[in-house]
């Protein structure tokens, strides 16, 4: 179980900066060692997230995760599970899961209710057939580039809100093919976007 009281060097710096007070109120009346019934249905409509994750060694990656609506998937209130989708083949979230299972998941809703939810936990990787012998209700995805071969199942250790400010506003673009000049959920390596920042071409 995650110290929910937060970390040595939280408290270190609460005390220095004068905020264990209100840091302590949050931590009592903020943070659940499970998502409640709100949680839930928020996370059950979010189609992306930003997940963090470390190597053994703590070396740090943060990346985007999207799908359909409820993609992310609550198990039950103390565990979530999310598709591997196909990628660069790189592999470095599941790489660093597989040497440190502590993940930190970040949704955010900019368009409806402009507020976030974090969910910090124990993950493990889990074969595709392993999880559906559990749960056969998982969904089954057509397009092969969201054909998952691996989960990430996720044991909830923390679940706490991001507030509001400084959350901007956004508008959806429509999910129609080509109406914003790009092919939601294709493989394809052009329209993902190819070499946008010029790497493979030398840009200095």
């Amino acid at each position: 179980m995650a110290n929910r009281r937060g970390g040595d060097g939280e408290r270190l710096l609460q005390t220095r900066l004068g905020t264990a007070e209100r840091a302590g109120r949050f931590y009592d009346e903020q943070v659940l060692s499970h998502v409640n019934a709100r949680m839930r249905e928020f996370v059950a409509r979010q189609e992306m997230f930003f997940l963090a994750t470390a190597d053994r060694n703590g070396v740090c990656d943060n990346t985007f995760r999207a799908g359909p609506p409820g993609f992310l998937r609550v198990l039950d209130d103390r565990t979530l599970a999310y598709p591997e989708y196909r990628g660069n083949g790189v592999l470095a979230s599941l790489g660093n899961i597989e040497e440190n299972p502590h993940v930190g998941i970040l949704m955010i809703d900019f368009f409806r209710d402009r507020i976030g939810l974090h969910v910090n936990g124990r993950a493990r990787v889990v074969d595709d057939a392993v999880l559906r012998a559990v749960h056969p209700g998982l969904p089954v995805e057509e397009c092969p580039g969201r054909r998952a071969v691996v989960w990430v199942e996720v044991a909830v250790e923390e679940a706490y809100v991001h507030c509001s400010k400084h959350i901007p506003h956004l508008l959806k673009a429509s999910r129609e093919a080509g109406a914003d000049g790009r092919s939601w959920g294709t493989d394809d390596v052009r329209r993902k976007g190819g070499d946008f920042f010029g790497a493979a071409a030398g840009v200095q």
